[in-house]
């Protein structure tokens, strides 16, 4: 499902389930960063890394481990960029060449409502506008749940290009359906703070698409790479 709101020259990885069988273990030198964590945390980390090295072998690149770099993001290998996300039941994986996209951001959620109290710390008041005249058309999505995911994919994509943190009041989003194309769309990122810079361009704004199907809500954004 990861692929359907990606370009082709990303290498996506996918799994659906709670059974670590089939997958490759963590390296040694992964271990340390879950010594502590539950079960459920555990397998998640595990999984989703074994997906990651598996779009590694398709980009030509050996498997390798994954550590964590600033803030917790994960380090890639040399020339790649790419993005990591779970949620229960379902994991996914997305690597490039950064020679085709400068940056990506992938998120996962369950079709589901957002939680008592969370759309408004996640969503401007246009945004709330917008999603409420989405729900009254096309109440099948959970288009609070979408909006926080298509931020978490903007965070992602952000977060490589900056260094730097990006609060959910610093990106308005507004989702387009594909016509013809029910449960799934493009979305665009309006930033409200200082873009970063790709080559010699600045960015005001990032542009995603997004995925709604089997109980899934799936976003990402790309960034394209600078002007040759």
């Amino acid at each position: 499902m990861i692929e359907e709101v990606l370009p082709g020259t990303v290498a996506a990885e996918e799994a659906r389930g709670h059974d670590t069988a089939g997958h490759t273990p963590l390296h040694p030198e992964e271990e340390p960063l879950v010594a502590r964590a539950v079960a459920k945390r555990r397998r998640e980390f595990t999984v989703v890394r074994s997906c990651a090295r598996r779009a590694m072998r398709r980009l030509g690149v050996a498997p390798q481990p994954i550590l964590n770099g600033e803030r917790g993001a994960p380090r890639w290998p040399a020339g790649l960029v790419g993005s990591m996300t779970h949620c229960d039941g379902y994991c996914a994986a997305a690597l490039v060449r950064a020679t085709d996209l400068a940056s990506l951001g992938i998120d996962a959620e369950p079709d589901a409502p957002l939680p008592e109290g969370v759309l408004s710390a996640v969503a401007l008041p246009a945004e709330q506008a917008r999603l409420a005249r989405l729900a009254a058309a096309r109440p099948q999505v959970h288009w609070d749940r979408l909006l926080f995911s298509a931020k978490e994919s903007v965070y992602k994509a952000w977060f490589p290009l900056t260094g730097k943190w990006l609060d959910f009041s610093e990106a308005d989003i507004e989702f387009t359906e594909d016509p013809g194309g029910p449960g799934r769309g493009t979305f665009r990122a309006a930033l409200l703070v200082p873009g970063p810079e790709v080559g010699r361009r600045r960015l005001d704004q990032f542009d995603g698409r997004w995925a709604a199907r089997d109980g899934l809500l799936v976003t990402a954004v790309t960034v394209p790479p600078a002007p040759a």
